[in-house]
This record gives C-alpha cells, structure tokens and sequence, in this order.
C-alpha cells in the first residue's frame, strides 16, 4: 500500500521477524542518533552501513537530496538491492518523482522523525510498501491530475499497458487507501488486491506500489 504514515504500531505482536537495517547519514551525529532511536526496538537489526544488500533496509539521512544523495539512493536499492527509507529535510516538487522511481517507499520528514516513525518507515520498506508523510501524499496526488490532464487526449499519448483491473486498484493506491480499504471499495478480496499487486509490478519490473505509482503517473496511465 502506499499509504500516509499509517503502519502497524512497532512493538505489537505481529513484529515477529527482525529486520536488518544499515543507517547511511552525511555527518556522525545523524548516524547515532538514528541509531539510538531504533537499537530500542527488538525487531530491528542494526547493521554496519557496508552491510547493505537484499533484504536489508537502508535508512538514508540528509538535508536536501542533492545530486550526491540521489545517487546513492540508486546504488544502493538498484546495485546493491536495498530497501530503502529516505529521512529528509526537504523535497522539491521535481524531485519526489525520482525519489520514488529511484526505488524509495518510504519518505520521513527529519522534523517528525521519531524512533516511532522511523521504525513505521522500516516496516513499511521490509514489507515492500509505500509510507509517504501526509503532504508529500497530497502532493503525489496532485501531479496525478497534472499529468493526466498533460497528456489526455494528446496524439500519441501512451496506450495503457495495464489491465482495468490493475488501474482501478492503482488509482486508490494513489490516494492512500491500504489493502482492506481497496478491497472493500471495489468488493475484493484482500487477497486479490495483494495478487494484483503483484503481477503488476512483477511483470513491469517495478520495486514496490510506490514505483508502481510513480511509473503509472509518468506514463499517464492515471
């Protein structure tokens, strides 16, 4: 699911399963303290920022995503095959694309990064889904219509590579509905709304619902 910061509380039973993470931050101070913050919780696995690859959730700090940074998200989710949880001070408009195509699920603001949120974020990577902050969701969702409008009834506008099935659960990924509610809205099971899911992002080669969306909103699709 692509969700607003709504994740299974950290702690509750369901958390069974430890989950290795590599914190990768610009400056020492950064790294300990995300450290601090997630060493109190004993689904997580703390691990040396070498240690990425399959399987493992990298949580990158920084300010602004520059150049640099962007290109580490991408060595380390498309070379490395990381997980990965972006935890960032600002986001331009362009950018939240890239950030999402690059590979990233799941998006925290440095000013509401808590050692509760962060480990929502975590979660939500592991898992394969998408955790964006409330705004950014917004956000995404507005570019939905802009693109839409940019490219509906436009010669040569791409033609959907996708089933109506696959779009009308796409579409309510798209506005942060999670599984149950998906299923609810359009009398699936949830079951069925994972298996959708699933096909479709195994067969375009996508990473996560969050690339899912993000690959729909350039293609106009939705």
């Amino acid at each position: 699911m692509l969700s607003s910061s709504r994740t299974t509380r950290p702690g509750t039973a369901d958390s069974t399963v430890r989950i290795p993470v590599a914190v990768h931050a610009t400056d020492p101070i950064s790294r300990e303290g995300a450290v601090s913050q997630l060493r109190r919780f004993p689904e997580i696995d703390l691990r040396e920022e070498t240690a990425s690859g399959p399987g493992t959730v990298a949580l990158l700090i920084d300010d602004v995503l520059d150049d640099t940074a962007l290109t580490r998200l991408r060595r380390l989710v498309r070379s490395e095959g990381a997980r990965a949880v972006l935890v960032v001070g600002a986001l331009r408009e362009t950018e939240l694309l890239d950030v999402i195509e690059c590979g990233v699920g799941a998006i925290v603001w440095r000013r509401e990064a808590t050692a509760t949120r962060l480990v929502q974020a975590v979660l939500a990577a592991a898992r394969g889904d998408g955790d964006l902050p409330a705004d950014l969701l917004g956000r995404l969702i507005n570019q939905v219509g802009t693109l839409h409008r940019g490219t509906a009834g436009r010669p040569g506008a791409p033609a959907s590579g996708m089933t109506p099935r696959e779009l009308d659960v796409l579409r309510l990924v798209a506005e942060g509905l999670d599984t149950g509610e998906i299923a609810s809205k359009l009398s699936y099971s949830e079951r069925t709304v994972k298996n959708v899911m699933h096909g479709l992002t195994t067969r375009l080669h996508l990473r996560n619902r969050a690339h899912a969306v993000a690959h729909a909103l350039r293609e106009g699709y939705i």
